[in-house]
């Protein structure tokens, strides 16, 4: 590892550590502050992802090189960015093709389930994914059609509400009806709702009260594609059905748009900046900053959206097509269900509110702002009551200005007319909503059973055998992109390091020193330094990074007494190796605070990194330090974790090369089956650990591979066969692939799994031989 020098560091003399023991560690300045460090340090990190939140919009310039000069030269412009949008939401796979829709009907429930003078509505169902279909309700006009619309009701709303055939929707708001009065041929699809019904495996008798939105995105998201992605596909599919409706053969079908509501309206924007068949987008009780995201639904949580995409942004991708931002209340969604008896209250907070006026109204001249001159005048309206106060949704003057902007002949909107007799009177929407929530799971979980088969192709079977230093180097390029696109990089620490420290053991065979480096603005790494009394004047020793788990604190490593919190789990390993003659540091990781630590990770996703993108920033100052003190050897410094720590085994060592070996306790597995499957319950769906979820790591790099990536360093698996974790199949499984990597390579001597009689917990006998072997320490 290449260290740079610190600035200030006085070489520290191994005499001087055993002729006394000074209040700091000679080389540093002393540690005065007081407090509760680790939850300092989660409010500095919080601080650091705020500012970078606020300045989101300003960074996202660089990603766009938009064309003004015509409106074929603006398209050509930013199909990159209309790309990337698609990736981020996962509306990645191909749609099948189709000629007409299914009527949806059964010998007591009629296809035809509606009729007035001037238009059917009828139960429909269409192909869209392979296993993956749209269903709802279209509307007929049985006149001249004048224009098509896909209408989007919010995701609570039902689309026989919006048409009128059941209650909770008034009259006037019923706009998939009246557009239909209006000569549109109207299509409703079903969304998936916010209730918690199907969150949960009846099988396992395992039920959470996740929303449906969020059970379908946390095992979607594993695998790279979205509640949102989903749906839009949905709706293009509707598109590509309604493309082809000329009213003559030849003739051109009549111009086609897209209006939602809340959830709808939010659907009817990405589909119409991903699709420019759409000709004109109504969006309703959903448009404003959004870089509070992360106090939303974490269904609405999408990779990497803020470093390129607003909604003004998105938009943008609209333009020079028609854009209407109706300012409507939004429905107030204060969280999620609550948990009933019998089901797991593991639900991410979230929630939707109105957003002030002129949050809205910036946002729309935002959008307006970033296509002149393209849209001399405004593409987007916004439509609002006097003094910024909202209407509708759907009020008049906002649908009127859809029908305009699709040429359909209609100077005002006539008042609602009377509500068609439903033909099915009792009928009940949650059979369909069960189907169209079953195979959004069940697309996810064949994703997820052939991701294995991708991540052999995509890694294996183009990593080289042919030595050593070949795979070496193939596996720094993987870590690269492993880095970049799935933790988030964030630029390594610059700054100097400003080490301080004061002592807090003094032990028979060793001292420990609380230790605080610079890392960021408002980013700091701590953790506890255990330096061997032994030293010997000119030695340089090796170094064992002992790493807490979830909830943890460096202390827990360290503690030798049996009745403290951390030992049944840690059975003091930093100590023991101390003793043992290792140098020892034992690091915090802001993993603690129950959901004071995953509302960073909700902060950081939308910026495209995550928990781990500072935690490689911190180990990379921590390396930096250790790397520079004169009784270290910087190329024998070793990664031990368990749990969480393990999880940091995984991917710390994986990037960052200074790490000359790591030791994954208790946490290695089948990881993308870990996080994404609905058939056992060690998921992490069934459980609070919404922070463990990391977009598209089912078809990139799940343990394995990145134990490939830490190859051919020494990589160890330390696991109790009663560890809750996972079973010992799943590790099993997984370390069998890392054991014939090694083997090829001609190393297998490098890698090595313990299994134990035991818990979620250090063993100490494997691992410490292992540690002693390859770091060469008698």
């Amino acid at each position: 590892m290449h260290t740079r020098p610190l600035t200030g560091l006085v070489f520290i003399c191994a005499a001087a550590l055993q002729a006394q023991e000074p209040p700091s560690l000679p080389g540093t300045q002393p540690l005065q502050v007081t407090g509760d460090l680790s939850t300092q340090m989660v409010a500095g990190i919080d601080r650091f992802l705020m500012r970078a939140l606020e300045q989101s919009p300003a960074e996202r310039a660089r990603h766009w090189r938009r064309d003004l000069s015509s409106a074929e030269a603006y398209a050509r412009s930013v199909q990159p960015n209309r790309d990337r949008l698609r990736r981020l939401i996962g509306a990645v796979d191909p749609r099948v093709p189709f000629a007409e829709m299914d009527f949806v009907s059964s010998t007591g429930s009629p296809a035809l389930v509606a009729e007035t003078a001037a238009y059917a509505i009828y139960a429909v169902r269409w192909p869209v994914l392979d296993g993956v279909t749209g269903e709802g309700l279209l509307l007929e006009p049985k006149g001249r059609v004048t224009a098509q619309i896909v209408a989007l009701p919010d995701a609570d709303q039902t689309p026989e509400m919006v048409c009128g055939l059941a209650a909770g929707v008034p009259a006037a708001q019923q706009f998939a009806r009246r557009l239909a009065e209006h000569g549109c041929r109207v299509i409703v699809p079903v969304l998936i709702n916010r209730q918690d019904e199907g969150s949960g495996n009846p099988v396992l008798r395992r039920f959470t009260n996740q929303p449906q939105r969020e059970w379908v995105w946390r095992q979607a998201f594993e695998m790279g594609r979205h509640i949102i992605g989903y749906e839009v596909q949905k709706i293009l599919a509707a598109v590509d059905w309604l493309a082809a409706r000329g009213d003559a053969p030849g003739a051109a079908a009549p111009r086609i748009g897209v209006a939602g509501y809340a959830e709808g309206g939010l659907l009817a924007m990405y589909a119409a900046a991903l699709e420019p068949r759409i000709e004109a987008a109504l969006v309703s009780g959903y448009f404003a900053a959004r870089e509070r995201v992360w106090e939303e639904p974490i269904y609405r949580d999408v990779w990497g959206l803020l470093t390129e995409f607003g909604d003004a942004e998105i938009a943008s991708l609209i333009a020079p097509r028609a854009l209407i931002v109706e300012y409507s209340e939004a429905p107030a969604i204060a969280g999620p269900p609550a948990a009933r008896a019998g089901r797991a209250n593991v639900a991410a907070p979230g929630r939707i509110a109105t957003p002030e006026f002129h949050l809205v109204e910036l946002e729309v001249a935002r959008a307006n702002a970033l296509v002149r001159p393209l849209a001399s005048g405004a593409f987007a309206e916004l439509k609002y009551r006097n003094e910024g106060n909202p209407i509708g949704p759907m009020a008049d003057r906002a649908v009127l200005s859809l029908l305009t902007k699709l040429g359909a002949p209609v100077a005002e909107l006539k008042p609602p007319g009377p509500v068609p007799p439903h033909a099915r009177p009792n009928f009940d929407p949650a059979p369909r909503q069960k189907r169209q929530f079953d195979e959004l799971v069940e697309h996810a979980q064949r994703l997820l059973r052939a991701s294995e088969r991708v991540r052999d192709e995509t890694f294996w079977q183009v990593m080289p055998r042919t030595s050593p230093e070949a795979w070496r180097a193939a596996a720094r390029v993987a870590a690269t992109n492993f880095w970049e696109q799935l933790i988030g990089r964030l630029p390594s620490p610059t700054g100097p390091a400003n080490p301080r420290s004061r002592k807090v053991y003094a032990e028979e065979k060793w001292i420990g020193y609380d230790v605080v480096l610079d890392v960021w603005p408002d980013v700091f790494a701590w953790g506890v330094l255990l330096v061997p009394r032994d030293l010997q004047p000119g030695e340089r020793r090796p170094v064992v990074v002992c790493q807490h788990g979830l909830e943890g604190l460096p202390a827990d490593t360290i503690t030798a007494d049996p009745k403290a919190p951390g030992y049944a789990a840690y059975r003091a390993f930093a100590a023991r190796l101390a003793e043992r003659g290792f140098i020892v540091f034992a690091p915090h990781n802001p993993y603690r605070g129950q959901y004071a630590f995953r509302v960073l990770q909700r902060k950081a996703h939308p910026l495209g990194k995550s928990l781990f993108s500072v935690i490689i920033g911190q180990h990379e100052r921590i390396l930096e330090w250790l790397g520079s003190l004169p009784f270290v050897d910087a190329q024998r410094i070793a990664f031990y974790g368990l749990s969480y720590g393990g999880k940091t085994a995984m991917r710390v060592p994986a990037v960052l090369e200074g790490y000359c070996l790591s030791i994954c306790s208790a946490d290695f597995n089948d990881w993308a089956t870990k996080c994404a499957t609905v058939e056992a319950g060690y998921s992490y769906l069934f459980t609070v650990e919404l922070d463990m979820y990391e977009f598209n790591l089912g078809h990139t790099w799940s343990y394995a591979e990145m134990a490939g990536m830490i190859a051919p360093r020494p990589f160890m698996v330390e696991r109790g066969h009663d560890d809750g974790v996972a079973p010992d199949e799943w590790v099993a499984r997984e370390y069998a692939r890392v054991r014939r990597a090694y083997a090829r390579l001609g190393l297998p001597e490098r890698t090595a799994i313990e299994f134990f009689n035991g818990p979620h917990t250090i063993h100490g006998v494997g691992t410490f031989e292992f540690l002693h072997k390859h770091l060469q320490w008698p």
